[in-house]
């Protein structure tokens, strides 16, 4: 059996990395968003959470963008 590319086993796991991050990011920023609300949080805090989340989304853009380039290229 042949041993699998090195460049394309760290693609996949880039990629699972990226999909994780985007999963846990929605969840967490979900969790966070019904939690300040239970709690009567300041809204300094959720927009800090807000920015956090799209903090995590535009890094996983950026990361999902240079995989793709890679594979094109």
């Amino acid at each position: 059996m042949a041993r699998p590319d090195p460049d394309a086993v760290k693609q996949a796991a880039q990629t699972r990395l990226v999909a994780f991050v985007i999963a846990g990011t929605m969840i967490l920023w979900m969790g966070a968003q019904w939690l300040g609300s239970r709690m009567g949080w300041d809204a300094r805090y959720v927009f800090l959470l807000d920015f956090a989340a799209l903090a995590a989304f535009f890094w996983a853009m950026v990361v999902t963008y240079q995989i793709w380039r890679r594979r094109r290229g």
